[in-house]
């Protein structure tokens, strides 16, 4: 997978750079379209917080935006301890319904609303196919080869955690706040203050939701070079409540970095690179007690005046082995309401 990756991101890049020599678009009044909002969809650690990509820059006043956002994320673990073991073999699709309006000038507000759907999914297939033409078929794909849908965590030989399959039910809720603090200037960039609030909506039973709130508090900054660049940052921390699993939940952090190339005012294409520390601590897996570490690769593009199509592929780094989810597609449409 990390080869297949990393060679569509040198085609695409190494692409780019070439016809950008032979022909350079008017970028008159182009503006980046940020961080792709990615999150941690680890389908356990996700159940914590995870405060999505975001740029600075906040909507104007009155301004409506409506996104639904289509990902589709293959997990598979297979990791044995002695104190506990997590087997894991499916695909999750979460469909999440944005809303993000512009308060005043410098806040903005909006609410996310996530429907999950737990499956054997359908990109099993292609990923062996990938692995043995390149790195060699991974150990838990290899092990869990003829199983089509595994889920099951189990701590002291109990069964603590499993999920049925075809399973469709609600996520949990967040509530969001962005106030930018400052305006990007010719030296300085723009720079805004998060925070989040995540509401307990999701099936607990299924796993689709902890059961408790969470609250994250975060910055984002971007500023924009050569007229067609802009460089991202994002740096979080959440505080999650209660228990999952039986599990004590500690404080997390998160971050990204993400660089944005303007091809013209309708067309951008980003790559990033995302970290997530685990809520979980001394459960005896790498599974829950590592973090995730991940890079990014999209494109944004402007389909009207007011409707934005982007489309992105997560690929896991595995610096820190066997915590992240396999691979993730997602596809999103925004469409803008101004007053």
């Amino acid at each position: 997978m990390k080869v297949r990756f990393w060679l569509v991101v040198y085609r695409v890049v190494f692409t780019a750079f070439l016809v950008s020599l032979a022909f350079q678009p008017a970028l008159v009044g182009a503006e980046g379209f940020g961080p792709f909002p990615v999150r941690n969809f680890q389908p356990i650690q996700q159940l914590v917080l995870s405060m999505p990509g975001d740029r600075a820059a906040v909507l104007k006043k009155g301004v409506l935006d409506f996104r639904l956002e289509l990902a589709e994320t293959a997990s598979i673990f297979r990791d044995q301890g002695p104190q506990a073991s997590v087997t894991m073999k499916f695909e999750t699709l979460r469909s999440g319904m944005f809303l993000r309006y512009g308060a005043t000038e410098r806040w903005e507000l909006s609410v996310e609303v996530p429907v999950l759907y737990r499956n054997r999914g359908f990109m099993d297939g292609p990923i062996q196919a990938v692995e043995r033409a390149t790195t060699g078929l991974a150990p838990a794909r290899d092990a869990l080869g003829q199983s089509g849908y595994v889920f099951n965590i189990s701590r002291g030989g109990r069964t603590v955690a499993s999920g049925r399959e075809g399973v469709v039910g609600l996520g949990d809720s967040t509530v969001m706040s962005k106030y930018q603090l400052l305006q990007e200037t010719a030296l300085l960039p723009a720079l805004s203050v998060r925070t989040a609030l995540k509401l307990p909506t999701g099936d607990e039973g299924q796993f689709f939701g902890s059961g408790s709130p969470d609250v994250g508090f975060g910055l984002a900054a971007e500023k924009g070079f050569g007229g067609r660049w802009v460089v991202y940052g994002n740096l979080n921390g959440v505080v999650p409540t209660g228990r999952i699993a039986g599990v004590s939940l500690q404080p997390t952090i998160s971050g990204l970095i993400a660089v944005e190339y303007l091809w013209s005012e309708n067309l951008s294409i980003t790559t990033q690179f995302d970290y997530y520390s685990s809520p979980f601590h001394g459960v005896g897996t790498r599974t829950l007690d590592k973090g995730v570490t991940e890079s990014v690769l999209g494109f944004s593009y402007r389909l009207t005046q007011h409707l934005l199509w982007q489309g992105y592929g997560i690929e896991n780094l595995d610096f820190i082995t066997g915590s992240a989810a396999d691979f993730t597609l997602s596809t999103l449409l925004t469409y803008r309401l101004e007053s």
